[in-house]
């Protein structure tokens, strides 16, 4: 086996793992940014905050939300605990939700793609974890229209760090597209509020923007807009038609942000030039 193909080979392996722990931060991170946010009211209020009950990315151990049974090592290995157990708990028998081995299988087949189109190397490297970052904004963001700091600031200036060698892009272009990134999101929010007196979109899609301008450089930023714009439209038009999602019910912008910042990862330069022939 070359070198490259046992970088593709770990890097499925690692995606698995890694996609279980991404279960884990899609699901506990708003819970500890709602805990945290309480906390602040109450200090604020001047009321006693209720005793903190010790929830992070690691404690409690995994456990079943139905039954609260803990899960043993075999109940936890990647897609093969779930479909083994028939997508139930082993010790109630409460279904779990697909969205588990969605995201394991998902992450395991992205960090594959990703290790077979850099190699092994900084650059893929650096993707992979840049790939990691957007699936777990993509499900949270899904769930909560949320985009937690916590993910989009590290990503960010992971972005700028990574092109100070010019890794993606020369550091010029990755600063500049950091600063567009967020002041054109910013623009268009103000516009539109200023035009309507409703708010079109979160802080969180500003920086998710100025993050893929820090990796992909300011010549990325209008294929990623047009990208995330048409995905995000005719998503929106299918829920409305298929699923008979009210008008008034939020759609959030940061699965097709991600979605579009994959694709300039692995198509960026063909993308770039392409655009700016046309």
């Amino acid at each position: 086996m070359t070198a490259d193909i046992v970088f593709i080979v770990c890097a499925g392996a690692f995606g698995l793992a890694i996609g279980s722990f991404l279960n884990v931060v899609i699901y506990r991170l708003p819970k500890m940014m709602e805990a945290e946010w309480q906390r602040q009211c109450a200090e604020l209020a001047g009321r006693p905050g209720e005793p903190a009950i010790r929830f992070n990315l690691l404690v409690p151990g995994s456990h079943c939300p139905a039954c609260k049974a803990p899960l043993r090592i075999r109940d936890n290995l990647p897609l093969v605990s779930y479909f083994a157990a028939g997508g139930k708990c082993a010790h109630c028998g409460s279904p779990i939700s697909v969205r588990y081995p969605v995201v394991e299988a998902l992450t395991a087949a992205l960090s594959m793609w990703v290790a077979w189109h850099f190699g092994f190397g900084l650059a893929g490297i650096a993707a992979l974890a840049f790939t990691f970052a957007l699936i777990a904004l993509t499900f949270i963001d899904a769930d909560t229209t949320l985009l937690p700091d916590n993910l989009t600031l590290p990503l960010l200036w992971a972005g700028l760090l990574m092109n100070v060698s010019a890794t993606f892009v020369p550091l010029r272009e990755a600063v500049i597209g950091a600063v567009a990134g967020y002041l054109v999101l910013w623009s268009i929010y103000w516009l539109f509020k200023l035009a309507t007196g409703k708010e079109g979109m979160g802080y969180g899609d500003f920086k998710l923007l100025a993050a893929l301008g820090a990796w992909f450089g300011w010549k990325m930023l209008l294929p990623i807009l047009l990208l995330s714009s048409v995905v995000g439209a005719v998503v929106g038009i299918a829920l409305l038609v298929l699923a008979r999602r009210g008008r008034d019910i939020p759609i959030p912008f940061g699965p097709y942000l991600a979605a579009a910042g994959f694709i300039a990862l692995i198509y960026g330069d063909d993308i770039a030039s392409r655009f700016v022939t046309f």
